[in-house]
């Protein structure tokens, strides 16, 4: 990377460990995409943010790469799941960038591939803003389940149940059935049923 990773600890103690594996993760994904201009992460503990559930931990890593957006990845981990793994929201984070990344190299070198359902349109049925995810109907009246990382831009925040989208449906399935691997917004058109 051209400038120096960066790592902010906000509303929460700094850790060694965690520290240290952010660094082992932005190393990974310097090696192996050689071309980054920078990276920069900021863990944070959301004020409140008690009892069973909440989250306990969030993590953003941004990453800055030649000819691009900045690309964002997010994560947060309740209270409940840190006992298990203090880093899993970190590594969903950087995963989340990686992926961008990947497809961005994809378009790059011209393999990608439009998938079945490639190009649908869909409203925004219901947002969970507190989880990152929401639901898409789209014609025949099935639902997809996507969350916030799939949202093309980082405007998850923009969206708005009613709200008309352009989607892509994703070759898997997630935890709640068929999912959006891509969202991206076609305007603040509105429907009603």
């Amino acid at each position: 990377m051209e400038t120096p990773l960066q790592i902010a600890f906000k509303d929460t103690p700094g850790s060694r460990y965690l520290e240290s594996q952010i660094r082992r993760r932005a190393e990974r994904l310097d090696r192996l995409h050689p071309n980054l201009i920078g990276c920069r992460v900021v863990v944070d503990a959301p004020r409140g943010a008690t009892g069973a559930g909440k989250p306990a931990l969030r993590v953003a890593v941004e990453v800055e790469a030649p000819g691009q957006r900045m690309l964002v990845g997010k994560s947060q981990q309740a209270e409940n799941e840190l006992g298990k793994d203090p880093s899993a929201a970190m590594i969903r984070a950087f995963d989340a960038v990686h992926r961008q990344l990947e497809k961005h190299d994809d378009v790059q070198r011209g393999e990608v591939k439009r998938h079945d359902g490639a190009g649908e349109t869909g409203r925004v049925l219901r947002l969970y803003p507190e989880s990152n995810y929401g639901f898409i109907e789209v014609a025949g009246g099935s639902e997809l389940y996507f969350t916030s990382n799939a949202v093309d831009g980082d405007a998850y925040g923009e969206l708005e149940v009613g709200m008309m989208v352009e989607v892509t449906r994703a070759t898997t399935e997630g935890p709640m059935g068929p999912q959006a691997s891509v969202v991206r917004l076609l305007g603040r058109e509105r429907t009603t049923r």
